[in-house]
This record gives C-alpha cells, structure tokens and sequence, in this order.
C-alpha cells in the first residue's frame, strides 16, 4: 500500500512577521512623506537628512514603545484572567465543570464520555486552568519576552524602512533630485514590501503591492503639494 505523506503549511513567527509589518509599513511610509514634502520648502539636502534622521529615530522610538505596552498588556491581561480562573474552580468548581461539560458536549461526545473527561481535567488544578483560558477565553499563554522583542523588532525595522527614502539625500545636493531617485526607489520597495506581506496574509499579491505603493505615493505627493503651497 502506498504511504502518501501529507505536509500542512501554515504561518510560523507570526509575532515576528506582524512586528516587522507594522514597523516596516510605516518606516517606509512616513519619512518618505516628510522628506518629500521638505523637498518642496527647502533647498538643502543636509537639512532633509538632519530632519529625516531625527524623524527616524523618533518614531522608531514612539513605534517600539507601542509595540512593548501592546505586549505588556497583553501579558498583564492573561495574567489576570488566569487569576480570576483560579479563584473560580476554587469557588465554583461545579459551574467550571459545567462549562467543560459543555465544550465536550459541542464536540458531539457522548454523556458518559464528557463526565469521564470532565472528572480528568478536574482532578489537575493546573491543566483545568490551562484548558479554560484556552478553550472557554481563547487566550495562548503569551511569551513574557514578547514585550521587549516586539519592542525591538517593530524599533529596527522602522529605522531599516525609513532609511530607504532617505539613503538618495546623502548622495544627492539638490533636494528635488534626491526626491527623484527617493521616489523611484521607495515605490519600489513598497511595492516588494506589500507584495510579499500580501502573498503571506493570503490576499492578492499583486493587488496588495498596488495598493501599499499607491498609499506610500499619495502621503509623499501630498506633502510635497503642501510643502509647495505654503512656500508660495
């Protein structure tokens, strides 16, 4: 008989990945937008990259402290939700047991099997915890470091995309010819960007890359018009 081995493909490091997205995305987006718009006021290549760099570094900064206090909050939240489980197979076992007998009953097992499972789950305080926060609250123990990796990850890959938009300003005197090459060099890589974050999340590649290259150009385009317009 023939052994056809099955292999499921399914996303892995999706922490990471949503980190990277997030950083990345607006790392791209925001100092390409101020570096056109200060193309248009100014005409001063040194003064672009002195703003794009403290631009940078402010919101890499202000984009990984969200990225800790979300991972913060999300570990205080299990916490407190574990807690409040202990307190209720300690108080009310019978109406905890009643909510697994439940889950099993949704399983379609029979009633003899749903008390057998139910008086094996109670029997360990720890693992009937366990399998309410996963199974009645839908909440994974989170990774206590997940904080300050995402803290870290959402920090450089904001510098890293930001970098992008900026790197044509250190080679280029005039502003407008360093937009130029910004410009052409930015749409680029969003479009690369969106397409491989697209085909990851399962939408339209080809439809994802557009639409985060259009988002990216509208930004820089309109503040490059405003730039302009509050000059004249």
């Amino acid at each position: 008989m023939a052994t056809h081995l099955h292999t499921e493909e399914h996303l892995t490091s999706s922490d990471l990945l949503t980190d990277i997205v997030i950083g990345m995305s607006d790392g791209l987006t925001v100092p390409f937008a101020l570096a056109a718009g200060l193309s248009g006021a100014v005409q001063s290549t040194s003064i672009i990259v002195i703003a794009g760099i403290a631009e940078i570094a402010a919101g890499s900064i202000a984009m990984g402290l969200g990225g800790y206090l979300a991972g913060k909050t999300e570990q205080d939240h299990y916490n407190s939700e574990v807690k409040r489980e202990y307190d209720e197979v300690e108080r009310v076992p019978e109406v905890e047991k009643a909510e697994v007998r439940e889950f099993f009953s949704n399983l379609g097992l029979s009633k003899d099997i749903q008390d057998k499972a139910v008086e094996e789950i109670a029997q360990d305080k720890d693992k009937w915890v366990d399998f309410m926060m996963k199974y009645e609250l839908g909440l994974d123990k989170p990774d206590p470091r997940r904080a300050t990796k995402s803290a870290l990850n959402i920090g450089l890959s904001y510098i890293v995309g930001g970098l992008v938009p900026l790197s044509p300003y250190f080679f280029t005197d005039t502003p407008v010819n360093a937009l130029k090459i910004s410009v052409v060099v930015t749409l680029l890589c969003l479009f690369i960007f969106g397409f491989f974050k697209s085909r990851i999340t399962g939408v339209n590649p080809w439809v994802g890359a557009l639409k985060v290259m259009l988002i990216g150009a509208m930004a820089a385009a309109a503040a490059f018009g405003v730039a302009r317009l509050f000059e004249h």
